[in-house]
């Protein structure tokens, strides 16, 4: 795979990721249906502020505290990992 698809790829994952996240993090602040996937978006587009994912886990953090969810940041960023997979997974058989 040439420098550009791997790239592509990796975006192509952390956005799936993020949307995932997203779902995540809905759910857990009892967000549900459309509202949930537009939620999951915004987690996607919060990660376009800067490189790596402090911009996302700032989102999340924020939003948790104002639903008053009790997730730590080390379990959203262990969640984000376990994601990182499911994500990795999702494009590769999407991609075949």
């Amino acid at each position: 795979m040439d420098f550009v698809r791997q790239g592509e790829m990796k975006f192509k994952v952390i956005a799936r990721r993020n949307k995932l996240l997203g779902l995540w993090a809905a759910e857990k602040m009892g967000i549900t249906g459309e509202t949930a996937k537009e939620y999951s978006k915004e987690v996607v587009a919060s990660d376009f502020e800067e490189p790596g994912d402090d911009d996302v886990v700032r989102k999340v953090m924020k939003d948790f505290a104002e639903k008053d969810v009790g997730v730590s940041e080390d379990q959203l960023r262990q969640e984000m990992d376990a994601l990182l997979g499911v994500a990795l997974g999702q494009i590769k058989s999407d991609s075949a």
